[in-house]
């Protein structure tokens, strides 16, 4: 679930001159889906895990209509995707077991997880309803290393609420937010600038955040695929062509950002 945020964009050399700065992203992984099977499992007494089974939450299955909400892991394997209409995925997946979405359930299982997080830090910007980021560059300290503070709030959330989470780390949130992106579920990644090129680079364009589809067309036309190439590109010549976005992705694409960790959740969209 992501909403519309612009990071701003800070050499990487100048973030590494500072106090080192620790962000965390987490993000619940296949929030809706994890949060019913956790709900039937735990409080309607069910005995099938829908997280085990090709699952998915979805609009009105009666109607036959509506969009894929969230996809289980199991799902993903037979290629059903978030935003694709239920008939679509029902096509890929004949035997996908469809459940209608509970927003209430979701708000009071949102609330719980960002409950445990603001144990951890002061600063914590939610950043959907099942993300959110923290700076933990004044309080990491407190429970262990970073990698062990992760660890610890990852296992608390499994442990107390019944779901899994995803936990990336690095000095900005651009580069956290790619981290906990990484193999899924229920992990803690780094990727800090030294990890870069070894990490992040070797990765689809595609996966870059805020290149999107019409993004991702225009780069491959340029014979740009990977993140790498585009970090490598000449930044003038990809503002001519890309206007704003070229300059916005190439600094992405190097791990630039300073944007704060703001203390908010987003604005009601309702």
């Amino acid at each position: 679930m992501k909403t519309e945020r612009v990071f701003a964009i800070m050499p990487l050399q100048e973030a590494n001159t500072r106090l080192k700065r620790i962000v965390y992203h987490i993000d619940v992984n296949s929030a809706f889906l994890s949060w019913e099977a956790v709900y039937r499992l735990h409080h309607k007494g069910g005995v099938l895990d829908l997280r085990e089974i090709p699952s998915a939450v979805g609009g009105d299955m009666e109607m036959r209509h509506g969009i894929i909400l969230a996809k289980s892991i199991p799902a993903k394997k037979y290629k059903v995707t978030t935003g694709e209409t239920i008939l679509e995925a029902q096509r890929k997946c004949p035997n996908l077991v469809l459940v209608p979405p509970n927003y209430n359930l979701y708000e009071k299982c949102s609330r719980a997880f960002m409950e445990i997080l603001r144990e951890y830090s002061d600063l914590v910007e939610q950043y959907s309803i099942d993300e959110a980021f923290l700076d933990m560059s004044s309080s990491y300290h407190l429970f262990g290393t970073p990698e062990e503070t992760a660890e610890q709030i990852k296992d608390r959330i499994r442990e107390e609420l019944g779901f899994t989470v995803n936990v990336g780390i690095s000095v900005n949130k651009l580069l956290a937010k790619m981290a906990s992106d990484f193999q899924k579920p229920d992990r803690v990644h780094t990727l800090y600038p030294e990890e870069i090129p070894v990490k992040m680079w070797p990765l689809p364009v595609s996966d870059l955040f805020f290149v999107g589809r019409a993004t991702t067309k225009k780069l491959l036309a340029l014979g740009i695929t990977t993140i790498g190439e585009l970090a490598q590109a000449d930044p003038v010549w990809l503002r001519k062509i890309l206007k704003k976005q070229g300059e916005i992705v190439w600094a992405f694409a190097n791990g630039m950002d300073e944007s704060p960790v703001l203390n908010e959740a987003p604005a009601n969209k309702g």
